[in-house]
């Protein structure tokens, strides 16, 4: 290849690159609502969203719910042993709260403890409508995808009343909303290891968990011990967007961002490149130094 087609490929690549970050190639879905409107939807939708982290305090441990089988339980059903991580979810969710049941199931296949053996796993719906008959192939997928084998005695999928869904939430910390125009839910993305007597000890945030990090908050709150706050901020590596029902607004301006930084390296590399080209074009006398 010749080095101005070289050169051409480069600049190519670059204006493409600049476009991404420039936010050129991202566009919102058009609707009937100004720019305004959907500004101000998006900010009310975001506000309501987020995980408090709300160290020491007492889960409700009264309330009811219905099991992947139909049966109605306590949730202290699942306490008074052994600790437990509760994941907040729903199981009509497009995109998140399978992103992080997927990652806890990959961090739960490399740990050597079990569930129901030394920990108790309890993933609630913050849908009201969803029903045992979601719950039970929730788990199904789940249990079979566990390698240990023994999720069907300790990973619990329940289903509940509003009422009792926020309760649960709200003493958590767990913030979100329903989106109608999308017809989702709003959240973020962590779980929360808690005491075998129910009192919240420790926040892993984000979408990815480490079973090193995971062991250890089981570790600590199997002898009641409560942890120090995380950085929240790793909770934003999704965001949701409701302009498109989707989460990914953060990851896109990490792309900006990394596309940015991407044009300036290849700037830099066109213009060396350049330099070193136009150094050698130019005429050497019999000595070997440069003519000016």
């Amino acid at each position: 290849m010749t080095y101005p087609n070289r050169l051409w490929s480069w600049t190519l690549v670059a204006s493409l690159t600049l476009a991404v970050a420039s936010g050129q190639l991202y566009r919102r879905p058009e609707g009937e609502i100004g720019e305004t409107a959907a500004k101000q939807r998006y900010e009310s939708i975001t506000s309501q969203i987020g995980i408090e982290q709300k160290l020491g305090t007492q889960i409700p441990l009264e309330l009811t719910f219905k099991d992947e089988t139909g049966k109605t339980v306590r949730l202290g059903d699942y306490f008074g042993k052994r600790p437990v991580i509760l994941v907040m979810a729903y199981y009509e969710c497009p995109m998140l709260c399978t992103v992080v049941l997927n990652e806890l199931t990959r961090a739960l296949n490399a740990l050597d403890w079990q569930i129901g053996k030394e920990f108790e796993v309890v993933t609630v719906s913050i849908s009201p409508t969803e029903t045992p008959e979601l719950a039970a192939k929730k788990k199904a997928n789940y249990a079979k995808e566990y390698r240990h084998g023994t999720a069907e005695k300790g990973w619990h999928f329940l289903v509940g009343e509003e009422k009792n869904i926020k309760r649960l939430a709200d003493a958590i910390g767990f913030k979100y909303t329903y989106d109608p125009q999308t017809k989702q839910y709003a959240h973020g993305a962590g779980i929360m290891i808690a005491t075998p007597d129910g009192k919240l000890s420790r926040y892993l945030m984000g979408v990815e968990f480490s079973a090193r990090d995971l062991k250890f908050a089981l570790a600590e709150s199997s002898q009641g011990k409560i942890g120090n706050p995380v950085l929240s901020a790793v909770m934003y590596c999704f965001q949701y967007d409701p302009s498109t029902g989707r989460y990914g607004l953060v990851i896109l301006r990490v792309i900006q961002v990394a596309g940015i930084i991407t044009v300036l390296s290849m700037a830099t590399l066109i213009g060396g490149a350049l330099l070193l080209e136009r150094r050698r074009k130019q005429p050497t006398d019999d000595t070997g130094e440069v003519n000016n």
